[in-house]
């Protein structure tokens, strides 16, 4: 009998053995595939799922740029921008959170803040009242604002704090302190943020700056991570828009008009002042002007700058044109007569005038002392075709000013093969061609400044950030006719203040120059045929040292067509330039061309 030991010891088949080495192998896969995968996840981060993770932790808050301000030429703020953020928070971060940590710079280590201390530093950088803002940072809303329109300065404070839930969002004003003064021209915004007409508009790109951003970390539980990042790129600020617009002026300019336009009746009204000497625009009043602040109140036809956007046939203003080219091209002289009948007939088309007459002997300056159409048609006869055309288009008629405005009209100014037989007479005294205001004062400023073209300036120059001034260069001037044309020009509008029908533009003081224009206005409703007139007047002064050039238009005024006249307000606005500008008074004698024939 065998004896038993106690114990047995186990026989492994080899199919076991086998079987367990099977299961040990694929078990030391598993891990390897495990450990290799999580090397790759952490360590080479092949599918970048580190990097995603970050980006996903990473908030932005946008910091406007501040939109660059208006300025007239004295520094007269005409438009600004205010920027200001909201203090929001979401409360069902804050609500969950007992405390936190932030980065403290001065001990370069980490505080723990209980949520109620950071609540009191919260309530202190904003003035606020701490149970106010407790109730505003408790809750389950995802957005709520805490404080709205708090100045740059305590935004970054509040930003400093590092209060969980709680982010800035800016926001800009634009304010515009002068109401209606200029408003065409400055323009407004759209939603606060884009030009949408006027300078604000054309200028936009200037004024509008880049905005900045500030980034940081926040974890899964919504708190800010200290000692992560935490970027800033600061906002850059627009340019400042420098103009060569005077505020008094322009004030004082569109009150003038809108008295006018009021007394006759007239649809609309618009004055321009220009410095003779550099071509830089002292005021653009228009009727009805918008006030940027709230420009809906006015209707669309009145938002814009009728003085460039608004075409019409200047009528006798355009006379001084036609005498410049005779007189420059030999053709005629201030003092040559004329004999003019009651009516003049050149192939086969018939001229008159205004008013009735018999044959007379009349000089140049007394055609256009008394505005005669049947005499400049004589005078221009005397041109070619080409001739005429080429002087209208050398005084700038038919090119727009381009001053920075949007919808600068060209007006119209046809080629001589499109005349027909009466146009070629028309366009001598201002019919048959369109322009717009400033086009005539443009062509004026040319006589005034010893025959020399200066392109009309509106926009003085840009201001960055740091202040400095960045000047527009005038554009490249051009001699229109000689300095010896221009002088007997000038001498001819002098008399027809002095000696001819345009007496009520005289200035006590000063010697004055200037031509009234009177044409008739095309229907609105775009069909054949006129309906009421523009009454116009241009003039400059003083004669002796041409200084300044303003022009005074009114559409369809109601009343006699003789009864009416622009010299009054002319006079009136004249006079407050020069006594603005301090201009010296007149000295010489007036010029007194006789304006009929010895």
């Amino acid at each position: 009998m065998v004896q038993s030991t106690g114990k047995s010891k186990i026989k492994r088949t080899p199919a076991a053995k086998k079987r367990l080495r099977i299961g040990l192998g694929i078990m030391l896969t598993l891990l390897l595939v495990v450990g290799g995968k999580l090397f790759l996840v952490q360590g080479l981060d092949v599918g970048g799922m580190a990097e995603a993770a970050y980006k996903n932790r990473l908030t932005t808050t946008i910091l406007p740029a501040e939109r660059g301000k208006i300025l007239d030429a004295n520094g007269t703020v005409l438009a600004s921008s205010v920027i200001r953020y909201n203090i929001v928070v979401d409360q069902t971060v804050n609500t969950n959170t007992s405390d936190f940590s932030r980065y403290n710079a001065q001990t370069q280590g980490i505080d723990k803040i209980s949520r109620s201390q950071g609540i009191s530093e919260l309530a202190n950088v904003l003035g606020m009242d701490v149970n106010q803002v407790t109730q505003a940072v408790t809750g389950d809303k995802k957005y709520n604002i805490i404080a709205k329109e708090v100045k740059p300065e305590v935004e970054d404070q509040v930003a400093q704090l590092h209060i969980p839930g709680v982010v800035s969002e800016g926001t800009s004003k634009r304010v515009y302190p002068n109401g209606s003064v200029a408003g065409g021209v400055i323009g407004f915004l759209k939603d606060g943020t884009t030009g949408q007409a006027g300078l604000e508009q054309t200028q936009d790109d200037q004024l509008k700056g880049t905005d900045g951003k500030r980034v940081f970390e926040i974890g899964a539980d919504g708190l800010r991570i200290p000692v992560a990042t935490d970027l800033l790129t600061p906002a850059v600020n627009g340019k400042d828009v420098k103009l060569t617009l005077n505020t008094d002026i322009q004030y004082f300019a569109q009150q003038a008009v809108q008295t006018q336009v009021n007394q006759l009746n007239a649809e609309w009204g618009s004055i321009v002042v220009e410095d003779i000497k550099t071509g830089n625009i002292i005021a653009m009043a228009d009727t009805n002007a918008p006030d940027p602040n709230d420009p809906g109140k006015v209707a669309a036809a009145d938002r814009g700058v009728r003085s460039v956007t608004a075409a019409y046939e200047p009528g006798s203003v355009e006379k001084m044109i036609t005498a410049a080219a005779a007189i420059n091209e030999g053709k005629s002289s201030p003092l040559d007569t004329f004999t003019i009948p009651p009516a003049v007939t050149i192939d086969g088309q018939t001229f008159t005038d205004a008013f009735d007459h018999g044959t007379e002997q009349r000089t140049l300056a007394g055609i256009l002392g008394y505005s005669m159409n049947t005499g400049t048609v004589m005078v221009g006869s005397r041109l070619t075709k080409q001739q005429r055309f080429d002087y209208l288009s050398r005084f700038g008629i038919g090119q727009a000013p381009d001053i920075g405005l949007p919808a600068e009209t060209t007006g119209i100014l046809a080629t001589p093969d499109q005349w027909d037989e009466r146009q070629q007479y028309t366009v001598l005294f201002g019919q048959g061609v369109s322009q717009s205001t400033l086009q005539t004062v443009r062509a004026y400023q040319s006589v005034a400044n010893g025959g020399v073209m200066l392109q009309p300036r509106l926009i003085d120059g840009y201001i960055g950030a740091d202040g400095v001034e960045q000047k527009v260069p005038a554009r490249d001037s051009r001699q229109v006719v000689t300095k010896e044309t221009a002088q007997q020009v000038r001498d001819i509008l002098e008399s027809n203040v002095t000696e001819g029908e345009v007496k009520d533009a005289a200035i006590d003081g000063y010697r004055v120059g200037a031509k009234t224009g009177t044409s008739q206005a095309p229907r609105e409703d775009g069909l054949p045929g006129f309906d009421g007139y523009t009454a116009s007047i241009i003039g400059m002064a003083p004669m002796d040292d041409p200084r300044f050039i303003v022009e005074v238009v009114v559409q369809r005024p109601k009343g006699s067509i003789y009864g009416i006249t622009q010299g009054p307000i002319f006079r009136s606005v004249m006079g407050q330039v020069l006594r603005t500008y301090n201009v010296p008074p007149s000295t010489g004698t007036p010029v007194r061309f006789p304006q009929y024939a010895k």
